[in-house]
């Protein structure tokens, strides 16, 4: 079965969606958007030193989105506004990796591959590494989901009850590492942040506890992937845009459905 690309497809991209749910609603209660949006721009950083060095594609990725989203953590305790160091480093990583992939010599790199994603080349390797990751993260944050959820909400409190505020940012730093790693394939470095991002505002609206956000918006992602790379199929369009695309149509949806419940209600 996996001798078809389309069904290698839809099971990377259907593997993305659901792992990027549930991280992508803490990206949301931590107004961490620019956080997301500076490790997936540093992948290409990643992809760089990866081809340099003849290593896994996704190791490098996933040691330089670690690196820089620890450096984003370091930063901006050191009394440089957070929005200003994410800003110099997400430009910064996604320019010098660009840069580093033009000096590669006797390598063919296709950058709208990176950039924009090509799930419709996923090899059966990639399917594996998605879905291997993606259990990693799903697992990482319900092994940590209390603690999360309780420095997420008050970080004082979290101390008082003798949990690391720190620590548990570290975790969703590699949750988000992973994520990274495995998506830039299938949505490409530059609409990573938005598969993390649209279906968590999407779950919001529908959902009266945390627990049931995450899982909305878990369901969300998957039916974006399936739904865009369906609609990309039909009409002929860039898969990895397209499924963003999709996810945006259901948070339009969705966001309707929540003014309608607030002026009834």
């Amino acid at each position: 079965m996996l001798d078809d690309f389309l069904v290698r497809a839809a099971l990377a991209g259907l593997g993305v969606g659901l792992a990027a749910g549930p991280l992508g609603c803490f990206v949301v209660w931590r107004r961490m958007a620019y956080f997301g949006d500076a490790t997936a721009h540093a992948a290409i950083l990643g992809v760089a030193l990866a081809l340099f060095f003849n290593v896994s594609v996704f190791a490098g990725v996933l040691v330089i989105s670690i690196l820089v989203a620890s450096l984003v953590s370091t930063l901006s305790g050191r009394g440089l506004g957070i929005d200003t160091v994410l800003g110099v480093l997400a430009h910064s990583a996604l320019a010098v990796g660009l840069v580093a992939v033009s000096f590669l010599e006797g390598v063919r790199v296709d950058l709208m591959t990176y950039l924009f994603g090509d799930i419709l080349a996923v090899s059966r390797i990639d399917v594996l590494l998605v879905w291997l990751g993606g259990a990693g993260v799903i697992g990482l944050l319900m092994w940590r989901w209390s603690a999360l959820l309780i420095a997420t909400l008050s970080p004082d409190l979290a101390q008082a009850g003798g949990i690391q505020p720190e620590r548990e940012q570290l975790v969703l730093t590699l949750a988000l590492a992973i994520v990274v790693a495995v998506a830039i394939k299938v949505v490409g470095a530059l609409l990573i942040a938005a598969m993390l991002i649209i279906p968590a505002a999407a779950a919001r609206p529908l959902a009266q506890t945390p627990g049931r956000m995450a899982l909305i918006a878990s369901a969300i992602g998957g039916l974006s992937a399936l739904g865009g790379l369906g609609a990309a199929w039909q009409f002929d369009t860039p898969a990895g845009p397209t499924i963003v695309c999709a996810a945006a149509l259901i948070f339009a949806l969705s966001a309707g459905i929540g003014m309608m419940r607030h002026r009834l209600g």
